[in-house]
């Protein structure tokens, strides 16, 4: 994967949507980040000072072959594991971007800013539509979701991405983040899980 790209979706959860102020889009919302800001479990989330970090638990789809414009029926046929993932973003950053009309590039994707666990066959998923998503730092719960309550399933994100932009092997779809996001400081353990899936556990170091 160290040359697949990262196509991520903003406010794909409708709560997630209300607590950044904001309205779920009638389209899905996407941005990039590079594949310099993968991490594994047990690596470190390293931050410079930037302000505020925030943590992102989402399902990640890994797409196993190309997709260029394809039918909905036929989407998940393109993708062949998942993984949890979490979407470590500068707040402060992005939201002073979204203020000037700026893209949210740099706040997205700094290097370790997109831990994931290592990846499973779909094919071992019961149901991807109805996977349990957790979030605790340090132990203590502060995302939970469900990916029932995604905006757009993943079935019409790889529909939508592949209309505009080829998917290749080994690209990665972050499918957004339930409610709950909040601030990470120095020295704290974060550990995403979807059960049936895996767990990404890491440190947060301020650098």
């Amino acid at each position: 994967m160290q040359h697949c790209k990262i196509v991520c979706v903003g406010q794909n959860y409708r709560a997630h949507a209300e607590e950044m102020r904001s309205v779920p889009p009638a389209e899905p919302m996407l941005f990039l980040k590079p594949s310099s800001a993968i991490i594994g479990d047990g690596e470190t989330i390293e931050a410079p000072d930037v302000g505020r970090v925030d943590h992102e638990v989402e399902l990640a789809l890994v797409i196993g072959r190309s997709a260029h414009r394809v039918r909905e029926e036929d989407a998940l046929s393109h993708v062949s594991h998942v993984a949890v993932f979490n979407d470590v973003t500068a707040r402060d950053m992005q939201t002073a971007a979204r203020r000037a009309g700026n893209p949210w590039t740099l706040a997205k994707g700094m290097d370790t800013f997109a831990p994931m666990s290592r990846p499973v066959p779909l094919s071992r998923v019961k149901d991807v539509h109805d996977l349990d998503l957790e979030l605790r730092v340090n132990g203590e719960v502060r995302q939970r979701g469900n990916t029932s309550d995604m905006v757009f399933s993943p079935e019409k994100l790889v529909v939508y991405i592949s209309r505009f932009m080829t998917l290749e092997p080994g690209d990665i779809i972050a499918t957004g983040t339930p409610e709950g996001v909040s601030a990470l400081q120095d020295g704290d353990r974060v550990e995403a899980t979807i059960p049936g899936v895996g767990v990404v556990r890491n440190l947060f170091r301020r650098v």
